[in-house]
């Protein structure tokens, strides 16, 4: 049952992002991104700037894999040992957004559409950042619900922080105008694809 549960949840997500990598071939710059991103950033005051900016550093690549490295090794050192290895697995999807980026190769959203709090050079789709927390910190929240030998008290505190991070983490990339909405969704889409093996291969690998 689960593993055909997993088998259709993998194939939504393969050919969603199918689908929208088409779209976005086909519409690099479209009036349903621009409306959403326009719509985000209604909201810009200088104080929320520095928020998103802040929220927003922790996708960046030196950020994140500092931030990946202390997390393993932090549970390398209370001797959660085959935690520290499945974080430090999350490493890959640096791989995988490199090649996605130069595949589609789209442009990142201009000023003549958005306001660009925040600019990068390299290309748009899918959003690294949004690949990065929905694998990184998706996977602190599904181990807090494993580590049961925690302290209570601390699996919560990680799990609001990580779920916080989770949501408010891709938004903050259209509001700085980094990011179109279909990069955050395409990001959000093989974030998940990753996730869902994750998560399988720790519990599977309980049972060796």
């Amino acid at each position: 049952m689960f593993k055909s549960r997993r088998a259709v949840y993998s194939i939504f997500l393969l050919l969603a992002f199918i689908l929208l990598a088409i779209f976005v071939g086909n519409n690099p710059v479209n009036d349903f991104d621009i409306s959403i991103s326009r719509f985000v950033q209604q909201f810009h005051k200088p104080t929320l700037d520095q928020l998103m900016i802040w929220i927003s550093a922790f996708g960046n690549v030196s950020i994140a894999f500092a931030s990946m490295l202390i997390t393993a090794l932090l549970f390398f050192v209370f001797n959660y040992k085959r935690e520290a290895l499945f974080v430090m697995a999350i490493s890959f999807t640096g791989l995988i957004t490199f090649s996605l980026k130069l595949l589609f190769s789209r442009p990142r959203p201009t000023a003549e559409y958005v306001t660009l709090i925040e600019s990068y050079k390299n290309h748009s789709f899918p959003s690294g950042h949004t690949l990065s927390y929905v694998v990184f910190f998706g996977f602190i929240i599904f181990l807090m619900q494993q580590l049961k030998a925690l302290p209570q008290y601390l699996r919560i505190i990680v799990s609001v922080f990580a779920y916080f991070m989770f949501i408010v983490g891709p938004i903050s990339r259209v509001y700085l105008g980094a990011h179109w909405f279909t990069d955050i969704v395409g990001g959000l889409l093989i974030g998940l694809f990753y996730l869902l093996y994750l998560n399988f291969f720790y519990i599977k690998s309980k049972v060796y």
